[in-house]
């Protein structure tokens, strides 16, 4: 009780708002907030192993996407959650050596994950969770011929495209080398095999992720008008799209304007290809509370779910 007075009055008046038609309370996850819950189509909160096979992760969202933890199976729930006990370690296990060992999760489904059809031709999308810095950001580069080189990238959360090579993405968070510099980014591809847009956070990004110190993140795609949007903790951050042209193709009919009618090959965290057939931008770092909506959250949305989190 204490905690909820000491939040915002505007956070206590969203706590009281009426439950999404079609919905009851045991039908989502107690960390997510209730507008939110229409439109969740994955979860995870790395609480849920599936029963029997401790290196999958079962979905609370109402798609069942069921995904893997590559290559670090159980052993990367590890016990410093936000709104729960475990949360996700990725990372990379060998920095000076080509392979496939980098702890990530996801999946990869030649031909379209079925269970994703929510974002097939999607007008919009939103990716949010929990991001902890845990170590050194970018990783060693083990695969270039160039001495001391580093990946341009971190990877954190991702869903992929429909034509993806378990890299090409529809929507993600991540970091990344924007004019020499590292940039935390939400970056989107409206049409498979076409342009991408990237909309940069001004702030540097060290500022934003500080190392050992859980962050809440958010990127909202709004495809017909060609629009993104970040957060952290709940409030917007300044940035600035990277492309000032109209990479998505939306200017002109026909409208609306949206996603490949294809289904997302699926989701790739902590790095790119999650069918592991090669290494990527991996992350060294901890994720809780992974969230993919297909719809564009709502600033307010956003800010209240921060805060609703941090009630549990």
């Amino acid at each position: 009780m204490k905690r909820l007075l000491a939040l915002p009055l505007a956070v206590v008046l969203g706590l009281s708002l009426a439950v999404p038609a079609g919905a009851t309370v045991e039908h989502w996850p107690r960390g997510v907030f209730p507008t939110l819950a229409r439109n969740l189509v994955a979860y995870y909160d790395f609480e849920h192993p599936v029963k029997g096979q401790p290196a999958q992760e079962a979905d609370q969202g109402k798609s069942g996407t069921t995904i893997n933890l590559i290559n670090g199976g159980a052993d990367m729930r590890v016990r410093d959650g936000v709104s729960s006990r475990n949360s996700l370690q990725v990372k990379q296990v060998n920095p000076t050596v080509k392979g496939t060992d980098d702890w990530k999760a996801g999946l990869y489904t030649p031909g379209g994950q079925p269970t994703l059809k929510a974002f097939n031709g999607a007008k919009e999308a939103t990716i949010m969770g929990w991001v902890k810095m845990t170590g050194e950001n970018p990783s060693p580069n083990p695969g270039s011929s160039t001495p001391g080189a580093r990946y341009g990238a971190v990877g954190l959360v991702g869903l992929l495209s429909g034509n993806s090579d378990g890299h090409a993405v529809r929507a993600l968070l991540e970091l990344i080398n924007v004019d020499g510099k590292l940039h935390l980014v939400a970056l989107g591809r409206r049409v498979d095999g076409a342009a991408s847009q990237t909309f940069a956070a001004t702030e540097d990004w060290q500022k934003l992720l500080p190392l050992n110190e859980w962050v809440f993140l958010a990127a909202t795609f709004d495809y017909d008008n060609g629009t993104m949007a970040l957060y952290r903790n709940g409030s917007p951050v300044d940035g600035f799209y990277v492309d000032k042209g109209d990479p998505w193709a939306v200017a002109g009919e026909p409208e609306p304007d949206l996603a490949s009618a294809t289904n997302p090959l699926g989701i790739k965290i902590g790095g790119s290809f999650p069918q592991n057939t090669r290494e990527g931008n991996p992350c060294n770092c901890r994720m809780d509370n992974l969230m993919f909506l297909d719809r564009a959250a709502k600033p307010w949305e956003v800010y209240l779910q921060y805060h609703w989190a941090r009630l549990f």
